[in-house]
């Protein structure tokens, strides 16, 4: 671990190699294995494991058991909730070795994963996108989409501020957050923030 601007609890095992950005903080029972890279300003909560092929961005908050195995590459801003999981081999079995077979789960800057969701490996998660508690997601999710059930389907678009926006699911639309006055145009099914 290279800085020292970082709060290990002492229960935590850092193991060498590892870095970990300023102002993180690492607490009870937290395992981050050596070729792990972590951003500035990241909250890993009691009993998280992160794994040695894993890259998170700056801002990051992954709340209590969660488990960021390798392959799963974070964002800025992207947060976990407790207890939610993420799979890095699509059909795993004990009596076979899979370690060559990982696919890569990307997930996107400011995006939110509800307390207990799970993330199926090889998808991408976009741009503020927001996956509701208990959700199974299995495939990609576009940016600013709010994701419920089992199966995740698109149940309507979500703000950068964490406001579901009064908008279709398809087609196009335009609408202002009234948190933050930042507009959105949704054209062809696809939402962006307008500059």
């Amino acid at each position: 671990m290279e800085n020292a601007n970082v709060k290990i609890h002492d229960t935590a095992i850092v193991d060498e190699g590892a870095r970990i950005g300023e102002g993180s903080r690492v607490w009870h029972w937290v395992h981050v294995c050596g070729g792990a890279r972590i951003g500035k300003n990241v909250s890993l909560g009691q009993g998280v494991f992160v794994g040695n092929k894993v890259t998170i961005g700056d801002h990051c908050k992954i709340q209590n058991n969660v488990s960021v195995y390798d392959n799963v590459h974070l964002e800025e801003g992207v947060f976990c909730g407790p207890s939610m999981v993420f799979t890095n081999v699509y059909n795993p079995r004990s009596l076979v070795e899979r370690k060559n077979e990982y696919r890569d789960t990307r997930v996107k800057k400011g995006a939110t994963l509800g307390a207990n969701c799970t993330i199926v490996c090889g998808v991408t998660i976009g741009e503020y996108a927001f996956i509701g508690a208990g959700a199974v997601i299995n495939k990609n999710v576009p940016a600013y989409a709010l994701m419920v059930g089992v199966p995740a389907r698109q149940i309507g678009w979500m703000s950068e501020y964490g406001e579901q926006l009064d908008l279709p699911l398809e087609g196009d639309g335009e609408v202002c957050c009234p948190h933050t006055g930042a507009c959105y145009t949704l054209k062809s099914g696809r939402l962006q923030k307008e500059a």
